[in-house]
């Protein structure tokens, strides 16, 4: 791609001074309209050093107002940043709804300055791209605008660039031993980005070279850019929200007549074919196979000798094998989800209450609110990933976007559809960064739910575990099982398996759960030592 570009390419003042003031104030214009729809907008730097990021991003930023926008400067990371997957400081950084982030070099650093340095394997920077490709894909499916520019300037412009610094007093201090190496080494750094340009330039996120030799003519060029990207963003965005306002009430409609027809079903009411003011109940022949939750074993039960005898052993290897983690610097996430009242707060609290508790935090994850709504749904859950060596528990996941979302209809149909693949991705960037991945559905029956439910609203004590919500969410569990029972099939892969827990009885499922997770830690401990 580098090849093709003329870096010759120039502005005269004039020219310049015409363009440059309007470009200003188009883009103060298009940043107020991206806030009030709530347009995210991403903007990535890349290029040559001295070929002028800096004082360009100055540029571009001239007219907008700084509460909508920040800047972030990327550097090797920091040791916090090193013991998680290398996009999690990234997702940190992400705009909110309506806002801008501008990264000066970005997450192509680890395919780039990362690689050049040999800091790591061509293992690492090769499985980076592919997890750099499904992020973008992922922000831009969601809606966002992502715009890359790569700054490019030949290697006798760089070193030209470089002596005029260092002969400033001003900025003597900015050239490097490593930007001279990089200059004395100007083609093996350019057949790096040529492949890094090449490998990432797709239609969702396309790189726009800059030719940066001309001051004049690399701000007007960007600016252009971004005005252009913000236009056929704001567009998108427009088009977009119109689908999914349309879309949710069809669907809400359809769930309605779902819930009719089911309530006809099990009433034994079901409505005529002639009857034209409902619609006729549709039997499925394949409603009768059995499912991923028909074939657990609600019946199996544990004796109380066994249960006293099994827990305080389990509990206590799981305490070793977490000391374990500390020293192998191992990440454990244990994420789960089942019915309501199905015991998943009591099967946490067996699972933590001998551990250490400064290697392990819990974290309740409910309907999202402030910053949590304001960004991808993926996000609040890389934010609270546990650094190597510690164990992250999720009270409810990711998975509600294929639940909750699906079933009570927050999220379109195509969106939800979507985040099989994109759990499946987050997931797999979790165990290449070598993280123990251990998911749970909690699975009971309906009438034992209906027997917890009716014990917690007779207990005053137990009164707060049950609300309106909880019975509502009761009338729709055909839904619901539908809904379970696919992202099992879909999502239970062989690096984050499903484990269904049977939760008639508690104890069961408790004393299962340890016993899978302990096995998880175990195998995931061998194969670091055997460094997989």
């Amino acid at each position: 791609m580098l090849d093709t570009i003329d870096l010759s390419r120039s502005l005269d003042k004039k020219t310049y001074k015409e363009a440059i003031g309007s470009l200003k104030k188009n883009l103060a214009l298009l940043q107020r309209r991206a806030f009030e729809s709530g347009l995210a907008t991403t903007v990535v730097f890349e290029g040559w050093d001295a070929a002028g990021k800096g004082d360009t991003i100055a540029q571009l930023v001239h007219e907008l107002d700084p509460r909508g926008f920040r800047v972030h400067t990327t550097t090797a990371p920091t040791v916090e940043e090193s013991l998680r997957p290398f996009l999690w400081r990234f997702w940190l950084q992400l705009p909110a709804s309506g806002a801008m982030a501008i990264f000066d070099r970005s997450w192509y650093y680890r395919v780039l300055a990362e690689r050049l340095r040999g800091e790591v394997e061509q293992r690492q920077w090769q499985q980076a791209y592919q997890e750099i490709s499904q992020f973008e894909r992922q922000l831009t499916d969601d809606g966002q605008v992502i715009v890359k520019l790569f700054l490019h300037i030949d290697k006798k412009e760089q070193k030209k660039r470089f002596k005029a610094m260092e002969k400033s007093d001003v900025e003597s201090w900015r050239v490097s031993k490593d930007d001279w190496r990089q200059n004395q080494r100007y083609d093996d750094y350019l057949a790096v980005m040529e492949e890094m340009l090449e490998r990432t330039n797709t239609a969702a996120a396309p790189w726009t070279i800059v030719e940066a030799t001309d001051r004049r003519y690399r701000h007007v060029k960007v600016l252009q850019t971004v005005m252009h990207a913000l236009e056929e963003g704001l567009d998108r965005w427009q088009e977009r929200t119109e689908r999914r306002t349309a879309a949710l009430a069809e669907q809400r409609e359809e769930t309605e007549k779902q819930i009719a027809l089911q309530t006809a079903k099990d009433t034994g009411e079901v409505p005529s074919e002639t009857d034209g003011s409902a619609e006729t109940l549709q039997i499925d022949p394949l409603d009768s196979l059995p499912t991923p939750l028909d074939r657990v074993d609600l019946d199996y039960t544990i004796g109380k000798g066994e249960y006293k005898k099994s827990l305080p052993e389990l509990q206590g290897r799981l305490r070793n094998l977490l000391f374990e983690c500390y020293r192998a610097r191992l990440p454990v996430v244990i994420a789960y989800e089942g019915w309501d009242a199905a015991g998943k707060g009591g099967n946490i609290k067996r699972v933590t209450e001998r551990l250490d508790p400064r290697g392990y935090y819990v974290v309740p994850i409910s309907a999202p609110k402030g910053d949590d709504a304001t960004h991808h749904y993926l996000w609040r859950f890389w934010r609270n990933l546990p650094k190597a060596g510690h164990m992250a528990i999720f009270d409810r996941t990711w998975y509600g976007r294929v639940l909750v979302e699906r079933v009570e209809n927050f999220t379109p149909r195509d969106e939800w559809r979507r985040a099989y693949q994109e759990i499946a991705e987050f997931e797999q960037m979790l165990v290449n960064f070598g993280t123990v991945v251990v998911k749970f559905w909690l699975h009971i029956s309906q009438e034992e739910q209906l027997r917890r439910f009716e014990s917690r609203q007779a207990d005053p004590a137990k009164q707060y575990k049950i609300t309106e919500e909880d019975w509502r969410n009761r009338a729709k569990w055909p839904l619901y099982e539908d809904a379970v029972v696919e992202l099992v099939e879909r999502t239970s892969t062989s690096y984050a398996p499903w484990t269904i827990l049977p939760g008639q009885d508690k104890n069961v499922a408790r004393i299962m759960g340890l016993e899978t997770i302990v096995n998880a830690i175990e195998k995931g401990l061998e194969a670091k030592k055997e460094g997989k």
